[in-house]
């Protein structure tokens, strides 16, 4: 593999164009073709925002906020609000409310919970459960000492 012509690709960006481009009898540099496309996009930039421009005139300045995207593209800010801030006097209001909702919520829900009636096991039903479990485990006690036995045999 002959890498002696390989040069980087942020070779392009630094200015030295690596080749040249041929359309037709037309010969460009990647600089130029860079170049090229990012007057395109600017231009279309532009005109995308007069449209923006256009229909906050036609909503009258109801639009209210900028998007995060023309924040930082030097759109206008005159449409947008000063943030208000709530007294401190208002905010214990909201809260009181906020509370008196949860309580009446927190209320309804724990007339409508009836409580679950747990069975209980009787004497009986035990100790038929412990002599069941106690055979279990001598079948499985017995089983092994077999193979033991069977193993050491051989």
């Amino acid at each position: 593999m002959n890498l002696s012509g390989w040069r980087p690709r942020w070779f392009i960006i630094a200015g030295m164009p690596p080749r040249k481009h041929t359309f037709g009898s037309f010969v460009t540099s990647d600089a130029e073709l860079l170049e090229a496309a990012l007057f395109g996009l600017e231009h279309r930039r532009t005109e995308i925002e007069e449209k923006m421009a256009e229909l906050r005139r036609q909503l009258g300045g109801r639009a209210g906020s900028v998007t995060r995207m023309g924040a930082g593209t030097g759109a206008t800010t005159a449409g947008m609000r000063k943030r208000r801030t709530l007294s401190a006097a208002a905010r214990r209001l909201i809260a009181a409310a906020q509370r008196k909702r949860w309580a009446a919520l927190k209320k309804g829900q724990a007339s409508k919970a009836a409580p679950v009636k747990r069975r209980k096991l009787s004497a009986a039903g035990k100790k038929r459960i412990a002599e069941a479990t106690r055979k279990r485990w001598a079948k499985f006690r017995a089983t092994k000492a077999a193979a033991a036995k069977r193993a050491a045999g051989k």
